[in-house]
């Protein structure tokens, strides 16, 4: 099982991501766009600076849903390798079943 507090900072950012994401868009959108003059464009850039860290969807973490680990994670599943195999062990996961040879 992963820190309480490692995950619980991924949910906060999950939440700050969320919030920020339009205001985010359009300004990045400002920034890109070859049309409009160079100090709108650096005006905008400046204030994308001014938002915070977190706010940025590069910063969140995928995390297993199960433990909360953060390696070894499927996206499909959204679940990491190991509690994958354990849930798929017991036959709570359709289809999966521990293979032996």
């Amino acid at each position: 099982m992963a820190k309480v507090s490692a995950v619980e900072k991924n949910k906060r950012r999950k939440m700050m991501v969320m919030r920020y994401a339009a205001r985010r868009a359009r300004l990045k959108a400002i920034v890109m766009d070859q049309k409009i003059s160079l100090e709108e464009r650096f005006k905008a850039s400046v204030q994308l600076a001014e938002l915070p860290r977190n706010s940025a969807k590069v910063r969140v973490r995928n995390r297993c849903e199960v433990s909360g680990r953060p390696r070894a994670y499927y996206r499909k599943l959204k679940m990491s390798r190991i509690a994958l195999r354990e849930l798929g062990s017991v036959g709570y996961i359709p289809g999966i079943i521990k293979s032996s040879w």
